[in-house]
């Protein structure tokens, strides 16, 4: 990818290639170029770092500057002021737990995928029609493929919903049966502490859960 490639490109070609948000929910600046190559190369491209992590904006910056063929970005986004923070960090993905109007209007306003948090559909039109890029159906545990298959039945077509919450290789099928776009992985992918070897194994059964859900 040429370095003119917007967010927006990048969003869309993962989507198409491999559509998993690597969730890194207590990564350290130490720990992100191990850990991000762990997952990037097995073939992840959309990479998020919860604001509560430890100094997140740093982990940001690093795998921004060192995967520049990916989409970095920040998860756990709660204002407008986190969204300017993260852009300026060079992050280009912001994702939310929940709807917020204010933090969608500012991703957009400067360029970025936003992913909010939804569960109905009040939030999920509400998100849209504050310019959402997509939705994080969160958390995934509290839904069920059936409530995926309602939601698209009445979204625009093409809206990409991406369950969150205890999502592993082992329970994609169903949730892709009923639509769903793609998944964002957390705690069974990394958690703090897990060494990046276990890391890059996890992300290939992932990634191969995925190209089996693709080529059935």
């Amino acid at each position: 990818m040429t370095s003119s490639t917007t967010p927006l490109d990048k969003f869309n070609a993962a989507m198409r290639e491999l559509p998993l948000v690597a969730i890194l929910r207590g990564l350290t600046p130490a720990e992100a170029a191990d850990v991000g190559d762990a997952i990037v190369e097995p073939g992840f491209r959309l990479l998020e770092v919860p604001l509560n992590s430890p100094q997140p904006l740093e982990s940001i910056a690093l795998m921004r500057k060192r995967f520049p063929q990916a989409l970095v970005g920040a998860g756990t986004v709660l204002g407008a002021r986190q969204v300017r923070e993260v852009h300026e960090a060079g992050g280009e993905l912001i994702v939310s737990p929940n709807f917020n109007a204010e933090v969608i209007a500012e991703a957009v306003r400067l360029g970025m995928v936003c992913l909010p948090g939804v569960m109905t559909p009040t939030e999920a039109f509400g998100a849209l029609a504050a310019g959402a890029t997509g939705l994080k159906l969160f958390p995934a545990e509290l839904a069920s493929p059936a409530v995926v298959k309602a939601l698209l039945a009445v979204l625009p077509a093409g809206t990409p919903v991406m369950p969150v919450g205890g999502i592993a290789p082992t329970n994609m099928a169903e949730w892709r049966a009923a639509g769903a776009a793609g998944f964002g992985i957390g705690s069974s992918l990394y958690k703090p502490g897990k060494q990046a070897a276990a890391v890059r194994e996890d992300a290939r059964k992932f990634v191969a859960a995925w190209q089996g859900l693709t080529l059935a």
